[in-house]
């Protein structure tokens, strides 16, 4: 039996299911997420994901800004997703960026010890 999945609902569980992993206290990129996900093309659709979540999602959507460390939103979701990350203890500088060397989530992955075999 074929799968029935639409491939964007695959890629939109993808995303959630990454952004559900950036730890505490850590932020990764739309773009990043966007890679881990399996598209590194789709930074927009990870925006798009995230506009279309429910109220009230537990999904840690606050965790993801933009590539330069800032965050994308306007207004009150601002103050929101900037207030989320300062009580994870995420600072920001005198411009409102977030030092990405310092919070950004790595993607690097442990290396096995070849010579432990």
């Amino acid at each position: 039996m074929p799968n029935d999945t639409p491939p964007e609902d695959n890629f939109r569980q993808r995303v959630l299911m990454t952004i559900h992993a950036v730890p505490y206290g850590k932020v990764a990129t739309y773009g990043q997420i966007a890679s881990l996900a399996g598209s590194s093309r789709a930074a927009r659709q990870v925006g798009g994901i995230l506009r279309k979540l429910p109220k009230g999602s537990t999904l840690p959507w606050y965790r993801v800004v933009n590539r330069t460390g800032n965050i994308s939103l306007v207004g009150p979701d601002y103050i929101r997703q900037r207030t989320a990350l300062q009580d994870e203890g995420v600072t920001f500088n005198a411009n409102g960026v977030i030092d990405l060397a310092l919070y950004g989530w790595g993607t690097s992955q442990p290396t096995k010890n070849m010579s432990a075999a």
